[in-house]
């Protein structure tokens, strides 16, 4: 498996596994900027989703890109064809939810950290005022 982890505020550690098929590019790419930390902010328009956009820049091109993900996938907006929305945005669905502009899919979390991931989400979406 290739991929990588999420450590939370907790150090719990979420594990995903990257779509090296369909999404090579972004997977290599994202891959290479690792490690790095940030703090994810939860979505209020896209749905069940944390997000960062203050990532490192990755001059990647579209791939496997759409506004409709499944839940624990995980995305990153192309810097080409420019995005206003969503260049070098950096997202985790842990449920239902749909983007504002086509963003590559390139991951998803593990069967057996479907559930951490789902409390996650769940307890940054409470904290949102």
């Amino acid at each position: 498996m290739i991929g990588f982890i999420i450590t939370t505020p907790e150090n719990e550690e979420i594990t995903f596994e990257c779509y090296t098929e369909p999404a090579p590019i972004t997977s290599q790419a994202f891959l290479s900027l690792l490690p790095f930390t940030r703090a994810f902010y939860h979505a209020r328009v896209s749905g069940q989703e944390i997000w960062i956009n203050d990532v490192p820049t990755l001059d990647i091109i579209q791939e496997n890109a759409s506004v409709f993900t499944e839940p624990g996938e995980v995305v990153f907006g192309p810097s080409s064809p420019t995005r206003s929305k969503t260049a070098n945005c950096f997202g985790i669905y842990y449920g239902e939810g749909k983007g504002l502009d086509a963003c590559n899919i390139f991951a998803k979390v593990i069967d057996a950290d479907k559930q951490k991931l789902v409390d996650l989400g769940t307890i940054y979406g409470k904290m949102v005022p």
